[in-house]
């Protein structure tokens, strides 16, 4: 984490330990924006496209574009032209507890939506559809999820993944080493340097890291037969004003092609900080929720 982003936090400590506990109790998301003249967005540090740090060490994705639009709204809506906005990093494993205890508004990064999550969250209708596969070593010679038995694999630490792992494993008897990272960047580094032989992860997430490898030609995608994984934006949850603005604006901007144009932006044409292009074309199940907005999790 950069000098910037803990001195954030720890500005914003104080100030979560009093106005987090009204806000996780009511669900009053705006009200606590208009009663302290700020919101803070959570950012994820290596979710390539949806919110990663540039070359800059500056939060970028279609997340945080995404979450710039909201707080546009947010200030005409509260006639706060002014109001400041924070940024605070979270990852896999405290970006949960982070937006229910308060201290984040609106996490801005790549999280599933399932019932689990559910209990603790609200989220947006989808922004992405995905799926989970592995990213393998090309000179490991995994073909198929049968080729890993009795192999070291990872997976993030608090990801959808790490469930996906366990139960394959104990399905097919595949006797896995399942090694846990902190965040999608040390899991790639785990593989890149031979610590694991694979990485599960949803396919947008390993396809981003394997672009912006050194040498991407030295991994390769392996399928699996996961079930589809709708993406929202997350907030505190048993909050209807806030979540019906957000997905006002969602909404609004997939109905005007703002959002399919941002898709292009961070799916399709050369993105920072290496210019490289994911070449990942809209699928025909984001398709179906972009014409139709829903925060369904199955369909």
């Amino acid at each position: 984490m950069n000098a910037r982003t803990l001195l954030t936090m720890a500005c914003l400590a104080g100030a979560a330990l009093t106005s987090s506990a009204h806000a996780q109790a009511t669900g009053d998301t705006l009200k606590k924006i208009k009663e302290t003249g700020s919101i803070t967005l959570g950012f994820r540090e290596s979710s390539i496209p949806f919110s990663y740090l540039d070359g800059q060490q500056k939060p970028v994705g279609i997340s945080i574009d995404l979450c710039d639009a909201i707080v546009a709204k947010v200030k005409q809506q509260l006639n706060l032209p002014r109001l400041e906005v924070k940024q605070v990093a979270v990852n896999s494993s405290n970006r949960i507890p982070l937006v229910a205890n308060g201290t984040v508004d609106i996490e801005c990064g790549g999280t599933a939506n399932n019932a689990a999550r559910q209990k603790q969250a609200s989220f947006s209708v989808a922004t992405f559809v995905s799926q989970p596969v592995w990213l393998v070593r090309t000179d490991a010679g995994i073909k198929q999820t049968s080729n890993l038995k009795g192999k070291t694999v990872v997976v993030t630490q608090g990801s959808n993944a790490v469930a996906f792992a366990r139960k394959v494993n104990e399905d097919q008897k595949l006797e896995l080493n399942i090694i846990q990272a902190k965040d999608h960047a040390e899991s790639m580094l785990t593989l890149d340097s031979g610590r694991a032989v694979a990485w599960l992860e949803d396919d947008i997430l390993v396809a981003g890291e394997k672009a912006n490898a050194r040498n991407p030609g030295a991994f390769a995608l392996v399928g699996s037969n996961f079930d589809n994984i709708y993406y929202g934006l997350m907030f505190r949850k048993d909050d209807a004003e806030f979540k019906t603005l957000v997905d006002g604006v969602l909404g609004g901007l997939m109905k005007s092609g703002e959002f399919d144009r941002l898709y292009k932006k961070w799916f399709e044409s050369p993105i920072p900080p290496r210019n490289m292009n994911l070449a990942f074309p809209m699928s025909d199940k984001l398709k179906e929720r972009v014409k139709a907005p829903s925060d369904k999790i199955d369909g």
